[in-house]
């Protein structure tokens, strides 16, 4: 492990010599880059720092006890030799997970769509549903939530949303949500008591800097309209509403959120940017998943991911067959002891595929 750790330590000070250059600094894209791996090595460094404690500490211990002059010292090199010898092995796992090679998007805030999908009415409330679950979840991690689109559903909820999320490791943590979302249970207008499935679709991207994705602004057709509220009539005259057509791929990105054109329009090639990165990672995703059989972050958007059962205030995750009987604080917001069952099951095949390295 040391040697291991030696190597680490040899790169986080070549690291921290390149972030202090003067034309690493003027190449945005690449300053960027080494200041994320000079953090991530900065954590490595401090694990290293302990461990190196860890194995002084035993065999200083070993020494006052094999001396054995001084019964009080000896008792308490033995407390001090077990506490290392306890540690060092719950220490090395926390190395090994560390060394698994990171996805340079994990860091990257990211853009949320929720789709309805299968259900009509129900589906659009379930979508509100989950905007509120994640919205609730993002604010209790400290994370900015902010409405790019929307259209309402006509008894509540939304048709669609879209909504962008910054703060540290965005993507990293809500890429395991993309999918289908299943909700079973009796909707409000349903009067004979009988549960129904509905659906909506979750799609996570992560938000694409300028330097990531260069957008040539003749393939980009702009209109402008006026913002729409709840049945698609318009709420105000000013045409401040933004939609962007990207030609070559026809994708499409708009906003109307803010009541300036001007920001509506930056926020709305902010994603076509991540839509168009998320188009070329969505193929490095499913032949990365392909190599690992993975089903955790597969980015296949049609696959069912997780059912929200209220009769028996159940959730599951079909990908990791995790079912929870938490369904109330769940859709509350409380999603993080999910994530982090499938980060330890996507940890778990990183560190099989990389059995040979780490």
């Amino acid at each position: 492990m040391l040697e291991k750790l030696q190597i680490v330590k040899q790169r986080f000070d070549e690291v921290s010599d390149l972030i202090i250059q003067p034309d690493v600094i003027t190449d945005q894209k690449r300053y960027v880059e080494l200041n994320r791996e000079y953090k991530d090595l900065r954590i490595l460094m401090d694990k290293r720092k302990d461990y190196i404690e860890f194995i002084n500490n035993i065999e200083e211990a070993e020494e006052i006890i094999a001396d054995g002059s001084d019964a009080e010292m000896v008792d308490m090199a033995k407390m001090q030799l077990e506490e290392a010898k306890e540690g060092i092995p719950r220490l090395e796992e926390e190395i090994r997970v560390l060394l698994i090679p990171k996805d340079p998007e994990d860091a990257k805030n990211a853009v949320v769509e929720l789709r309805a999908g299968t259900g009509g009415d129900e589906a659009s409330i379930f979508a509100g549903d989950l905007f509120r679950m994640y919205t609730k979840y993002c604010e209790g991690k400290g994370w900015k939530v902010s409405t790019v689109d929307y259209s309402e559903g006509t008894n509540g909820g939304f048709k669609e949303i879209q909504f962008e999320v910054s703060g540290e490791d965005v993507y990293g943590t809500l890429k395991f949500e993309a999918g289908v979302h299943r909700v079973q249970r009796v909707p409000q207008t349903e009067t004979q008591g009988r549960v129904h499935t509905s659906a909506a679709t979750v799609m996570v991207f992560p938000e694409a800097e300028e330097f990531d994705v260069e957008i040539n602004p003749k393939e980009v057709r702009v209109d402008f309209f006026c913002s729409s509220g709840p049945g698609g009539q318009s709420v105000n005259t000013t045409y401040s509403a933004v939609r962007l057509t990207h030609i070559p791929t026809g994708l499409v990105a708009q906003c109307q959120d803010q009541k300036s054109q001007h920001k509506n329009k930056e926020k709305a090639f902010k994603v076509l940017r991540s839509r168009l990165y998320e188009l070329e990672l969505a193929k490095k995703n499913a032949e990365d998943a392909a190599k690992r059989g993975s089903m955790v972050t597969s980015g296949d958007r049609s696959a069912k991911i997780r059912t929200y059962n209220y009769p028996q205030g159940r959730v599951t995750d079909h990908r990791i067959g995790l079912t929870l009987y938490d369904l109330s604080n769940i859709i509350n917001g409380d999603v993080q002891k999910i994530i982090d069952e499938l980060m330890l099951a996507e940890n778990t095949e990183k560190l099989k595929a990389n059995n040979d390295v780490i």
